[in-house]
């Protein structure tokens, strides 16, 4: 019934990305429609002919992106922890766009967790953590020109499932945590680099979680008191609207 729970949840969640990147896919092509009317327009009525006046100003673009997510804890308990490979995916706009900076929103599905290995003796037991959000990231892009950008910001994230997955000597008792035994908000920090090749980008990515996830006693115990999300990203962007 959990697992139900989860793929019910997880569903309604990629309609709400979809729908989002909708939104998101839509404002840019206005803007970019509006955008290539108004350079139209000072194009045909200027005399001026020198390199820098006939430079088209940078509009408001959207995109699609997606990637592989490399997830841990950041705990103070000496615990034997892996990380965890999940996937991220989402859509992306840029807004107040000029030659040197934007500002970007995204809204993103994506998997975070690690995987703890527990050895006593001849016991032997794996225990996955598989937490699902939405990811919103506001971030302040710097261009450094146009092959290359930074990315800086905040993110804040909600929880939408959790499942415990678990392999070994000491049974499935750990399964019963579940969403309701985390906290259902993070918030952190965000910093990356993305390469610009025309309309696609590649990049790489660090989220550093400030929120203490785990909210019940069981939580607690398991991934101790102050354990909160440490994800690297690599990823691939789309740019669907706008130029570059």
């Amino acid at each position: 019934m959990r697992k139900m729970n989860v793929r019910k949840q997880a569903q309604i969640t990629m309609i709400g990305v979809l729908l989002a990147g909708g939104v998101l896919l839509s404002t840019g092509l206005k803007a970019q429609t509006e955008t290539t009317t108004e350079t139209t327009v000072q194009t045909e009525t200027r005399t001026d002919s020198s390199p820098d006046r006939m430079r088209p100003a940078g509009g408001p673009r959207a995109g699609i992106k997606g990637g592989v997510n490399l997830s841990n804890f950041i705990t103070d308990e000496p615990t034997d922890r892996h990380t965890l490979v999940g996937f991220h995916a989402g859509v992306y706009g840029q807004l107040f766009v000029n030659e040197g900076f934007a500002i970007q929103p995204e809204v993103n599905y994506s998997t975070k967790g690690n995987e703890i290995t527990s050895e006593f003796g001849i016991i032997d037991h794996e225990t996955k953590f598989n937490l699902h959000y939405i990811d919103l990231p506001v971030l302040a892009v710097f261009k450094l020109g146009d092959a290359v950008e930074i990315h800086a910001g905040p993110y804040w994230a909600y929880l939408v499932g959790a499942n415990i997955d678990t392999d070994g000597d000491l049974g499935d008792g750990f399964r019963q945590l579940d969403r309701d035994n985390f906290d259902n908000w993070d918030y952190g920090l965000v910093g990356g680099i993305g390469f610009n090749f025309n309309n696609v980008q590649l990049g790489a990515r660090y989220n550093y979680g400030l929120n203490n996830i785990a909210e019940s006693p069981g939580a607690r115990q398991m991934l101790g008191s102050k354990s909160k999300n440490s994800v690297g990203q690599l990823y691939l962007a789309f740019n669907l609207a706008g130029s570059r």
